[in-house]
């Protein structure tokens, strides 16, 4: 089939919803109303806001919203996400030490240059937010918000050898804050649909899986594939050297080494020269918890053969281009491609197959991509994203499902005369396709081990092991 254009997407601010009233709605024990509120007037509020809850996230809405207003967070995230870039760009041997301090790994192949993602993870458990309330008063948040406040994110920020001392504990600390988020939210959607099952659910898995992610930019892959090819080169020279040394000593002729032929060039840079930085899927556990991204480039224009690691030491943190996120949805219902807008300093919080799924489809799990800024070569993109799934062991019934929602996408119509029309409707047939629907990894009676199994095998082949996979990266 031949490919589609991209046809421009329309913009959409998602439903807002205020931290202090997740707080309320998702508390066993209302507080009482503000004194210039009536408890009836109050509960009707609190009812408008947990429909809108979920007219955003059921069949029919975007499968997502925000929160905003969270505390602590604006200075957790303004700590947290350059550093995703100074990990990315680190020599490696430096990079392995850091990690490992901070217990932190890595699920992509580091050693790929033209890689789009670098990113590092951890697990989270939702009782480290009371180990973390008791910890030590060097990583006191006050004085990491007194620190903060100092900042100008505008200006270059140069940073020192012990830049990432604070890396495990801010982690650990916003990613303990978005699961909490999450949980609320969980509540809340149980109490509308009735039962427990997805709090449940996020309580049994007692753990969820953080993210740092470090999207590169064009620049920073054209420097890594020159690396590359410096490394090679060297190396091959140092073979070569090697051969004949070892032919003169046994008084050959030196004969050179075939080069192999790598799969670079075009078809290995490809990644790096397309509109996505990440490809269109759904993410397969219950919630996804994502900052609003944050876009850094160099604060000045690297050196000829300059290294990485000293050009990422001074960046700048640049406006969102155009003010958006760049994470863009399709919504089936609506037959429409959204690009999503919001404020930097909230949190976007999607919808997974396994809410839709455990929910009987009164929750919908969002198809989304991750695109590059168009004419923008030398700006990157960080965010922090917290992935909260049930236990491996959770087994899914598809009883009292509906099973229109899992056995086919909405017909794509193309009967337009308008080109741009058109372009759209192809696009949308065209993810559709290239994304393997529900019922084709998932069965009746599957463990969510074997459905996260499935789901990535038929992602990206192979056993279906995650073990070098971003498969639920947002």
């Amino acid at each position: 089939m031949e490919r589609a254009e991209a046809a421009p997407a329309t913009v959409m601010q998602p439903y807002e919803l205020s931290y202090s009233d997740l707080v309320l709605l998702s508390s066993p024990r209302r507080r009482p109303p503000p004194p210039s509120s009536s408890p009836e007037a109050e509960l009707s509020r609190l009812d408008t806001i947990r429909g809108s809850v979920m007219e955003a996230l059921g069949p029919g809405g975007p499968g997502l919203l925000c929160v905003r207003d969270v505390p602590e967070a604006p200075a957790l995230r303004r700590e947290l996400l350059p550093l995703a870039r100074r990990l990315a760009l680190l020599d490696p041997e430096r990079r392995r030490r850091v990690l490992q301090v901070h217990q932190l790994g890595t699920d992509v192949p580091m050693k790929d240059p033209h890689r789009n993602v670098s990113s590092f993870a951890r697990q989270l458990r939702y009782a480290q937010g009371v180990e973390l309330a008791q910890s030590e008063a060097s990583s006191n948040i006050n004085s990491l918000d007194s620190k903060m406040d100092n900042i100008n994110m505008n200006v270059t920020m140069e940073f020192q050898d012990k830049e990432f001392d604070h890396l495990g504990f801010v982690f650990k600390k916003l990613g303990s804050l978005m699961m909490e988020l999450g949980l609320g939210l969980a509540r809340i959607c149980d109490e509308a649909i009735g039962g427990h099952e997805l709090e449940q659910s996020l309580v049994e898995s007692c753990s969820a899986k953080g993210r740092l992610i470090h999207y590169h930019s064009r620049a920073e892959n054209l420097v890594l594939e020159q690396d590359e090819r410096r490394f090679r080169s060297k190396r091959g020279i140092a073979k070569q050297k090697k051969v004949d040394e070892h032919a003169f000593c046994n008084g050959r002729e030196p004969r050179l080494i075939p080069q192999k032929k790598t799969i670079g060039g075009e078809a290995r840079s490809c990644g790096s020269n397309s509109t996505l930085w990440q490809q269109w899927h759904y993410d397969y556990g219950i919630f996804t918890v994502l900052t609003a991204p944050m876009f850094l480039s160099p604060a000045r224009l690297p050196e000829p053969n300059s290294d990485l690691e000293t050009s990422a030491a001074s960046v700048k943190e640049c406006p969102c281009p155009d003010g958006l996120t760049y994470l863009q949805i399709l919504n089936p219902i609506r037959n429409n491609v959204f690009m999503v807008k919001t404020s930097p300093e909230s949190f976007i919080i999607q919808v997974g197959e396994a809410a839709d799924v455990l929910s009987k489809g009164k929750l919908r799990s969002t198809l989304h991509c991750v695109c590059r800024p168009p004419k923008v070569d030398n700006v990157s993109r960080e965010t922090f994203v917290v992935f909260l799934q049930p236990a491996w062991s959770k087994t899914f019934s598809l009883s009292d499902y509906p099973m229109d929602q899992l056995l086919s996408y909405p017909e794509v119509a193309t009967d337009s005369t308008c080109l741009a029309e058109q372009n759209r409707m192809k696009l949308i047939d065209e993810i559709q396709k290239t994304v393997p629907p529900l019922f084709s990894r998932l069965k009746d009676g599957m463990t969510f081990a074997e459905f996260s199994r499935e789901t990535t095998k038929q992602y990206y082949g192979g056993s279906g092991l995650q073990s070098n996979r971003l498969s639920d990266l947002g």
